[in-house]
C-alpha cells in the first residue's frame, strides 16, 4: 500500500475532521498531460511533505509515496505520463540501485533524483538514466512544475531517440539476414523479387538462396513458412542458413530436407507451424534439373518464347507431419537459354476481378510476358499480379520470386 501523505500545511485538527485550512500549494496548470501521474520513492516523510506542497492540487492528491521501488510501482499503476521522485534510499542500497529498479519497473517513466539527498558523485553515476534533478526544498512551485514538464519532455525525446536508433538496427540486421541471390558464372544468371508481407520490416517468412558447388552445378532453394510476422522470418532465416550449410557440406537434396524439418520441428513455436520447400540442382552441363519438393507449388518454366507449369510430384511439407516426408526426386531436361521461374504463393494468392488469380491467371500473366528477359520479366510479372490485385487489398502475403536462367539468357 502506498503510505499516506501528511499535509504540512493544515493543523492536524483540521486533517482529523475539522475545517480545511487555506493551503498554499500551487493551482499550476498541468493539462500538457492530464493522465501524469507522480511517485515519490523516499524514506524520508520530509520528501513527501515537500514535494506534495510545490503540487498542483490534483497530482497533490494522487501522489504516491512509497519507500519501495517495487510496492510505490505497482501503487501508482500509471495509465498515462509517470514521473518519478527519487529521494533518500534505504539503508544499503545506492541511488544506481534504486534507478536500475525503476527503469526494470517503469522504463518509459520520467526520472527525477531529488537534491540534497545524495551525494554529487552518486548523481553522476546515474546521470545518463535520469532526466535530471529537482529541488524540492528550495524550489518555488512553478519552478518544480516546470522540472518536471522538462523532465517529461526528455524523457519523450529519449524514447524517439531509442526507438530510432532500434529502428536503424532492426533494419540493418534484417538487411544482414536478407539472402542475396546472386550468380554471375559460367553461364548461370539469376534475377530476384522479394517483399514481406507486413509493412515496414525487409524480411518475412519467405525465404530463398542459390548456392555453387564444387561441381560447378547450381544449388536452389525456395521455401514459406506458414504464419506471419517475426517468428515465421526468424525461422526461414533458420531454415536458409541451415539448407545453405547443408549444400556446402555435400548433403543430398532428400538429406537436406530431412535436416530442414528437424531444425524447423525444434525450433518452431507452434506446433501448427509448418514450411513448403522446393529444392533445384541444376548440373554442370546445364542439360537437367533435378527437383524435390515439400508441400511447394510449381513453377515456371520458360523454353524458346514459351512459358509452362511445371508441377512436380506432390509431397507432404516439412513439419506437417514430421518423419513422415514422402518426398522424391524427379528429373527434367534444362536446354540452354531456358528459365525457372520459383515463386511461393503470395504472388497468385491475392483476389482480381475474376476471384482468386491462382495458377492459371499467373500462367496467363506470364505468357504474354514471355519474350522479356529475366529481372525485366520478373519485375513486369510481380507489377502484373500487383495491378490486378491492387483493387481489393493488393498483395496481402510475403512473395519471393526467383528466375534462373541457363547461358546467361532470359528464357526467351
Amino acid at each position: 500500500m502506498s503510505i499516506p501523505i501528511p499535509r504540512p500545511d493544515v493543523p492536524a485538527a483540521d486533517r482529523c475532521g475539522g475545517h480545511r485550512a487555506h493551503e498554499t500549494r500551487p493551482r499550476g496548470d498541468f493539462s500538457f498531460c492530464r493522465d501524469l501521474e507522480v511517485l515519490l520513492l523516499s524514506q524520508d516523510e520530509h520528501d513527501a511533505a515537500h514535494v506534495r506542497r510545490l503540487l498542483p492540487d490534483r497530482l497533490a492528491d494522487a501522489l504516491v509515496w512509497h519507500p519501495s521501488v517495487e510496492e510505490g510501482c505497482r501503487a501508482s499503476a500509471a495509465r498515462g505520463p509517470l514521473c518519478v521522485l527519487v529521494g533518500s534510499t534505504p539503508a544499503g542500497q545506492s541511488l544506481a540501485d534504486v534507478v536500475t529498479r525503476v527503469r526494470r519497473h517503469a522504463p518509459d517513466a520520467a526520472v527525477l533524483v531529488l537534491e540534497g539527498t545524495h551525494a554529487p558523485h552518486a548523481f553522476r553515476a546515474v546521470a545518463g538514466s535520469v532526466q535530471g534533478r529537482a529541488d524540492h526544498r528550495r524550489s518555488a512551485p512553478d519552478e518544480f512544475c516546470r522540472t518536471i514538464w522538462i523532465a517529461l519532455q526528455r524523457a519523450v525525446a529519449g524514447r524517439t531517440v531509442a526507438g530510432e536508433e532500434i529502428a536503424r538496427d532492426n533494419a540493418l540486421l534484417e538487411r544482414g539476414l536478407l539472402p542475396d541471390p546472386t550468380l554471375r558464372a559460367d553461364g548461370f544468371t539469376t534475377a530476384f523479387h522479394y517483399a514481406p508481407g507486413r509493412a515496414h520490416t525487409l524480411l518475412g517468412g519467405d525465404f530463398c538462396d542459390v548456392v555453387r558447388g564444387d561441381d560447378g552445378s547450381a544449388h536452389v532453394v525456395m521455401g514459406d513458412v506458414s504464419g506471419h510476422g517475426a517468428a515465421a522470418a526468424a525461422l526461414g532465416v533458420h531454415l536458409r542458413l541451415a539448407w545453405r550449410t547443408a549444400v556446402l557440406c555435400g548433403q543430398s537434396q532428400l538429406e537436406q530436407l530431412r535436416l530442414l524439418e528437424r531444425i524447423l520441428t525444434e525450433e518452431r513455436a507452434e506446433e501448427e507451424t509448418y514450411a513448403t520447400v522446393v529444392s533445384l540442382v541444376l548440373s554442370p552441363h546445364r542439360r537437367t534439373l533435378r527437383t524435390v519438393t515439400a508441400g511447394h507449388p510449381g513453377f515456371l518454366h520458360r523454353h524458346q518464347g514459351e512459358v509452362r507449369w511445371v508441377e512436380p510430384p506432390p509431397a507432404l511439407p516439412l513439419g506437417l507431419f514430421p518423419g513422415q516426408g514422402d518426398w522424391c526426386e524427379s528429373e527434367m531436361a534444362m536446354p540452354d537459354g531456358d528459365g525457372i521461374v520459383l515463386f511461393t504463393d503470395g504472388l497468385y494468392e491475392g483476389r482480381t476481378a475474376g476471384g482468386r488469380l491462382g495458377e492459371e491467371g499467373l500462367l496467363r500473366l506470364a505468357g504474354r510476358l514471355a519474350h522479356l528477359e529475366a529481372q525485366t520479366f520478373v519485375d513486369a510479372l510481380v507489377r502484373g499480379v500487383s495491378l490486378l490485385a491492387a483493387p481489393f487489398g493488393g498483395l496481402r502475403d510475403d512473395v519471393a520470386v526467383l528466375h534462373l536462367s541457363c547461358d546467361g539468357g532470359g528464357g526467351a
